[in-house]
């Protein structure tokens, strides 16, 4: 007898394997969709993460208050004043003779000041903004308005040339005299911002410019620079 015969011999005419042990096929109810209990339960963790997702999102743009004139213009005007203090700090620290004080300070101020300003881009492009101030008006949002480059504290093109052509002691003196104004005018700004700023993080930022801008000043005021 072949193997097809055995088969064909030992097949049940009843029907597939679930007949042979009595379960009928059609005696199996289907449930409609929304009657699954295990669909019921994935739509409602589907629900439950959307919801989570949902409330975290708008608790989020909540939380965060929306920048107002002052966080942006304080951004854009103290991004342009940091700027000029790396730039005079880098001239400083060129020099062959340098006061080992005022080459400490002009070190911190080109890494700190720099760090803030890519921390003021950044919210700048958060916000949606420009990074630079375009109207060539500084501010406007503490109510000055006056030209960009007349913002307090800034030396003119003939102070950097000063500085740049001093020597010795002489470069020194120019160096503390022009950082000098320079905090004054940023502490100036930054008190307005502290106040006056929608956003926390630039009420901070503001805040702890105008604490740290302070303390150099009292620091410079001190200071005998080397002969």
């Amino acid at each position: 007898m072949s193997t097809t015969d055995l088969d064909h011999q030992g097949a049940d005419p009843a029907g597939p394997a679930d007949s042979r042990h009595g379960v009928d096929d059609s005696a199996i109810a289907v449930l409609p969709w929304w009657r699954s209990p295990v669909n019921l339960a994935s739509i409602a963790i589907a629900l439950v993460i959307l919801a989570a997702g949902f409330g975290y999102v708008v608790g989020n743009n909540r939380a965060i208050d929306d920048p107002n004139a002052v966080d942006v213009g304080y951004l854009q005007d103290m991004r342009f004043h940091h700027e000029q203090a790396v730039q005079m700090s880098l001239i400083y620290l060129d020099k062959a003779q340098q006061d080992t004080d005022l080459a400490l300070m002009a070190v911190d101020t080109v890494i700190s000041q720099n760090i803030e300003i890519g921390r003021m881009i950044q919210l700048l492009r958060e916000f949606g903004q420009p990074e630079i101030n375009e109207t060539d008006l500084a501010m406007a949002w503490m109510n000055e308005p006056l030209p960009l480059e007349r913002m307090p504290g800034l030396a003119t093109d003939d102070d950097i040339i000063a500085l740049l052509e001093a020597d010795g002691a002489r470069a020194h003196e120019i160096f503390v005299r022009l950082m000098t104004a320079h905090h004054q005018g940023g502490i100036h700004m930054s008190d307005h911002a502290a106040e006056h700023a929608s956003t926390a993080e630039v009420r901070l930022m503001a805040s702890k410019i105008a604490a740290g801008q302070r303390d150099e000043l009292a620091e410079m005021s001190r200071m005998t620079p080397d002969q």
